[in-house]
C-alpha cells in the first residue's frame, strides 16, 4: 500500500489540477477509487481491510504535511487539502479503529481550519445547508450518514482526549466554535435550531451549553422563546428544554437585585421564586418547569448524584461509554446517559 500510494502521489496526484477536488462529485469519485484500491491491496498483501485504510490515511497525512512543510509550514489548499476530506471520509467508510491515526488526521485538519464544520455541519443541517452557509457540499451521503460520521468521529476524539486551544481558551472536539456559525458551539447551533435529536447526541458526549454570560445562558433563551408560543410549546423545543434540565443541577435565572432594592428584601430572600413566578408561572403551572429544578423545592439527591457523575465522566473523557463501566444496573446508566429522568 505504502509504494502504491507513493507512486500515486509522486506520478499522478501532483499532475492534477490544483481544484480538481473542490466538486464533491470529484471527491466522491476519488473515494470510490481508493475503496477499490484498498480493497485489492488487502487482499493482496494479506492484510485487514482497517489496516490497509489506516495505511491510506498515514501515507495522506505524510503527503500533506510534507507539501505544507515545503510551504513555510502553511497548507497549500485545493487539492492538497481535499486529499484530508478523501481520507476523512475512507475512514468512516472503513470504520477505521485506530484511534491515533483518526486523532492525527483531526488534529491536522484544525491546524489548517481552526474548526471541524465539515464534520457538524452536514449533520447538524442535512447535506445541501453548508452549500449555503459556507460554500462547500458535504463529504457524506445523507443526513443520516452525517449523524453516524459525526458520532464516530466524536467517539474517536473523546477516546484520543483531544483538546484544542484558541485566542487563549481550550475547547473539546465537540465544543470547537463552527465558524459559519458565528463562531458559535456545535450545541448552541443545536439548541437555536430546536432539535432535540441532535442536542441529545451532543449532550451524551459532554457538550458544554452553558455560556459565561448568565444572560444569555441556554436555559433561560429557551424559556423565552417557549414564551412566545402562548403555551401553544412546539413539541421540539420542549424536547430541548427537557434534555438541558438532565444535565445542570438546577436553573440558576439572571436576576437584577437592584431592581428589587425598593422593596427592602431580605438578604436571604429566594430571588428565584420571584422570577419563576412572575416571568415564567405559566410554563411552570403546565408542568415544563419541574418545581425542584427552580428553587421552589430542594433538587432531588438522584439528580444532583447524576450531575455530579456525568461531570466526573467528562472530566476523564469517559462519556458516553464509560457509564456501562461503573457497575451499576441498567436503570441507573439510562437514568445517567440522560435517556431517563
Amino acid at each position: 500500500m505504502d509504494s502504491f500510494m507513493e507512486y500515486y502521489f509522486e506520478e499522478v496526484f501532483c499532475n492534477l489540477e490544483r481544484d480538481c477536488l473542490n466538486e464533491r462529485y470529484k471527491r466522491r469519485e476519488l473515494v470510490e477509487y481508493f475503496n477499490t484500491v484498498i480493497a485489492g491491496c488487502a487482499k493482496g498483501q494479506n492484510h485487514s481491510d482497517n489496516i490497509t485504510c489506516k495505511n491510506f490515511i498515514l501515507a495522506a497525512l505524510r503527503y500533506h504535511n510534507g507539501c505544507k512543510s515545503n510551504n513555510g509550514d502553511v497548507c497549500l489548499m485545493g487539492k492538497y487539502h481535499n486529499l484530508l476530506y478523501i481520507a476523512m471520509k475512507l475512514s468512516f467508510d472503513w470504520s477505521v479503529q485506530d484511534n491515533g491515526v483518526v486523532a492525527a488526521l483531526l488534529d491536522e485538519l484544525y491546524a489548517c481550519e481552526k474548526t471541524f464544520e465539515r464534520i457538524f455541519l452536514g449533520a447538524i443541517f442535512g447535506t445541501s445547508a453548508p452549500h449555503f452557509l459556507a460554500g462547500w457540499k458535504s463529504d457524506f451521503i445523507d443526513k443520516e450518514e452525517n449523524v453516524h460520521a459525526l458520532v464516530f468521529f466524536l467517539d474517536h476524539a473523546t477516546n484520543a482526549n483531544l483538546e484544542y486551544e484558541e485566542d487563549g481558551k481550550v475547547y473539546r472536539f465537540i465544543d470547537v466554535p463552527l465558524e459559519s456559525c458565528g463562531k458559535a458551539s456545535p450545541a448552541r447551533v443545536v439548541l437555536q435550531m430546536g432539535s432535540s435529536e441532535m442536542l441529545m447526541i451532543l449532550l451524551r458526549f459532554g457538550a458544554q451549553v452553558s455560556s459565561e454570560n448568565a444572560a444569555t445562558d441556554s436555559i433561560e433563551s429557551v424559556l423565552d422563546r417557549l414564551k412566545d408560543y402562548n403555551r401553544a410549546y412546539p413539541y421540539e423545543l420542549v424536547g430541548c428544554l427537557k434534555l438541558l434540565l438532565r444535565v445542570i443541577p438546577k436553573i440558576n435565572f439572571t436576576i437584577d437585585k437592584k431592581a428589587f432594592k425598593h422593596l427592602e428584601l431580605p438578604d436571604d430572600y429566594n430571588y428565584d421564586r420571584k422570577v419563576v413566578l412572575e416571568k415564567y408561572g405559566e410554563m411552570l403551572q403546565d408542568h415544563l418547569i419541574p418545581s425542584s429544578r427552580c428553587g421552589l423545592r430542594p433538587v432531588e439527591l438522584k439528580h444532583l448524584c447524576r450531575c455530579v457523575v456525568r461531570n466526573r465522566l467528562w472530566r476523564n473523557f469517559e462519556l458516553p461509554f464509560g457509564i456501562p463501566k461503573l457497575g451499576v444496573p441498567v436503570s441507573l446508566q439510562k437514568y445517567l446517559d440522560l435517556f431517563e429522568d
